[in-house]
């Protein structure tokens, strides 16, 4: 009689962890897990730039050339070669073909514009003081404008875009004034 007591509970008990022999197991759906490029986008606070490929190539190879026109003000700098200096920061000073460039390559992003601008302006100003042979001047010219580099690299990211998403992106950009 023990054994129908005890073994009687537990076929019930077992009974019901079996399986049909029809039942399809069904494994779950796979874990995706997020690109590497995602993660690193999610943990970069800065704001967006929407670009398209070419755009961004074409801006990264113009920040390239701003650093060059930089090291090249620094050595000019070193050896008192004002004619140099003017040279080199004409590279990244204000022109009618930068300031339609920067408008265009930040009219998905309110606020891009203005500041790109705002580099090249401040740029102007070591060409100025190069023109007078004002080391010192030619000194703070370059802070302020390197100052406006990372200030500016410290709000603002690439990202690239189809095209679809830049049109819809830049839609509605009013255009900067330079």
């Amino acid at each position: 009689m023990f054994r129908v007591f005890f073994f009687a509970p537990l076929a019930v008990m077992l009974s019901g962890c079996t399986k049909p022999a029809d039942a399809v197991p069904v494994a779950p759906p796979p874990v995706v897990a997020p690109s590497p490029g995602a993660v690193l986008d999610r943990m970069d606070s800065r704001k967006p730039v929407p670009l398209l490929p070419m755009m961004a190539n074409h801006q990264k190879q113009n920040m390239r050339d701003h650093l060059v026109a930089v090291q090249e003000i620094i050595a000019a700098l070193a050896t008192d070669d004002y004619a140099a200096i003017e040279k080199a920061a004409g590279r990244i000073g204000f022109s009618e073909q930068m300031g339609q460039m920067c408008n265009h390559m930040g009219a998905g992003a309110p606020g891009f514009t203005e500041q790109a601008l705002n580099f090249h302006h401040t740029a102007d100003g070591i060409a100025a003081a190069a023109r007078a042979k004002d080391k010192a001047k030619v000194m703070s010219g370059l802070s302020a404008t390197l100052q406006t580099c990372t200030a500016c690299h410290a709000t603002w990211k690439q990202q690239v875009v189809d095209e679809a998403t830049w049109q819809q992106a830049t839609a509605t950009a009013p255009p900067t004034p330079h």
